[in-house]
């Protein structure tokens, strides 16, 4: 079935199947959008698309707002298990949180061998997907929540 790694949403999934037909375009090696949701359905340890989408779509829903739980996902494309310590709600921006979560174990925000930068709380915003609106440079969310 799937891997250890926790499962982003299924919106950030059907990104990265766009990143990956945009990438193989450019390559010279054009797939159908079917093939990539296919590639990242296997990337991701499932059979088939079908079977990842029904995965996802039978999780319950996100409700990471209560201090103290549990939550998983990926945080600057590193995997990590979390504790929420604080949340708060944006008055301006209905939708928008931003919680401050404590790693289980710290996170290595540095993609250079020769230095480390180890991350073990963070504060992030995210929204009611789980996701946060600040993205890296090769347009992944900073934070993305999975359950």
């Amino acid at each position: 079935m799937s891997t250890s790694l926790p499962l982003p949403s299924l919106e950030s999934l059907k990104d990265q199947a766009k990143r990956l037909r945009a990438h193989l375009g450019r390559e010279g090696e054009p797939i159908t959008h079917s093939r990539a949701l296919e590639l990242i359905a296997v990337q991701h340890g499932f059979r088939d698309w079908n079977t990842l989408h029904a995965r996802i779509g039978n999780r319950p829903p996100l409700n990471p707002w209560v201090l103290g739980s549990r939550v998983s996902g990926t945080y600057l494309g590193h995997p990590f298990e979390a504790e929420i310590l604080s949340v708060s709600a944006f008055a301006g921006k209905p939708g928008h949180y931003r919680l401050t979560l404590k790693f289980d174990e710290a996170v290595d925000v540095v993609t250079f061998d020769s230095f480390s930068a180890f991350r073990r709380r963070i504060n992030c915003t995210v929204d009611e997907t789980g996701r946060s609106p600040a993205r890296t440079s090769d347009g992944r969310p900073h934070v993305e929540l999975a359950w």
